[in-house]
């Protein structure tokens, strides 16, 4: 597949960025485990927080290729600095654009797409994954308000986030169709901070634990009608798992070129080990899963673009980047020898950001049953 000139500008404005504010501070983001406001703003100010939303309402007008291609390259510099920029197109943008009314559009959704507000998505808890139908977190109605209580668990900028999409069940007894999603400012009274996960990798990314107590939010933020909770929640998941298949893609390049440039820099028996057929192989190989990967990516994108059904190309594009990306960071490690197992060099830390991608927006089991489905 081939890019427009006009996707090739986004892809080269946004590399160059990378380039010059992000990847040279991956690695000391990382150790301190600090959030890139700085950069996140300048990064939203290229357009990069509301990719797909229309210019009418402060977004960039472009389309999920034009994501895909922005979240790859975000990515190859930092994993976790992609990650707030991933949620906050897809699924917060995607979802106010889908439900939200125009009085919601104007007070949330410009604000998001424009880089003034961070959003976050509140549907995990403690023991509910990937069944998003057994929510606990109650959402009561009192008058003009509604009172939530329940908690929220791996909410992705739940503490830098601005507002967040919380589902919450408004009737018990309707099980799946009693939930409802509403819009919560962070800075509302009873939207408490729990704790933030000590995680494994993506440090410059905020990932915590929200207690809802007692949280009242106006009768106006709820999105859609009551009982559309879980529709709303799971519309954004196509877009949201080309989002992380992208993530997936930009930081299995960066590790596999960190590992090709290593390879012709590093002489064993004489010779650079990139000589050495059994490197060569390995790397040969990585460089075919990427473009493998980028192309199941870019289809399922160009799909949804064209609004055709995507969920299975989607699911195949998340699954099948997400398990590559680990095994080119392997590939890439094994390449460094000793080197790609300490923090010197930036491979041991793709690695551990990119693990998860196997996991949030739906694991790759998952993935399966969705393409099983539709292949059924």
């Amino acid at each position: 597949m081939l890019l427009s000139e006009d996707h090739r500008a986004v892809q080269d404005a946004v590399r160059a960025y990378v380039q010059d504010r992000i990847a040279p501070n991956a690695a000391a983001w990382d150790k301190s485990h600090h959030f890139p406001a700085a950069e996140l703003k300048g990064l939203a100010e290229l357009g990069c927080y509301g990719v797909a939303v229309p210019t009418d309402y402060d977004g960039a007008g472009m389309d999920y290729l034009a994501l895909a291609i922005i979240l790859e390259e975000i990515a190859a510099g930092d994993g976790g600095t992609s990650t707030p920029v991933s949620v906050n197109n897809c699924p917060v943008c995607s979802i106010l654009m889908a439900f939200a009314n125009e009085e919601q559009k104007q007070q949330f959704l410009k604000p998001l797409a424009r880089g003034d507000m961070l959003g976050a998505f509140c549907l995990t808890e403690p023991h509910v994954g990937s069944e998003a139908g057994g929510l606990k977190t109650t959402a009561v109605r009192e008058g003009d308000e509604y009172v939530l209580n329940g908690v929220k668990q791996f909410i992705t900028s739940g503490k830098n986030g601005d507002v967040a999409i919380a589902m919450a069940v408004t009737d018990k007894a309707a099980g799946k169709k009693g939930i409802s999603a509403f819009l919560v400012p962070t800075s509302t009274p009873g939207y408490v901070v729990a704790r933030l996960e000590d995680k494994m990798g993506q440090h410059s990314s905020d990932t915590a634990q929200i207690l809802f107590e007692n949280c009242r939010i106006p009768v106006a933020y709820r999105l859609g009608e009551e009982g559309q909770g879980l529709k709303i929640a799971l519309s954004g998941l196509e877009g949201g798992r080309i989002g992380i298949g992208s993530q997936s893609l930009g930081m299995a390049r960066a590790a596999f070129e960190a590992a090709l440039a290593y390879s012709k820099d590093r002489v064993a028996f004489g010779v650079p080990i990139f000589q050495h057929q059994a490197v060569q192989f390995r790397l040969a190989e990585a460089a075919t899963q990427i473009e493998a990967a980028r192309q199941l990516i870019w289809h399922a994108a160009s799909l949804k673009d064209a609004g055709l059904p995507c969920l299975k190309e989607a699911a195949m594009a998340k699954l099948f980047a997400s398990e590559m990306a680990e095994k080119v960071c392997s590939i890439a490690i094994q390449t460094f020898g000793g080197y790609g197992y300490v923090s010197d060099f930036p491979v041991e830390r793709i690695a551990r950001d990119v693990r998860v991608c196997q996991i949030y927006e739906g694991t790759s089991d998952v993935q399966k049953i969705l393409i099983g489905r539709a292949l059924g």
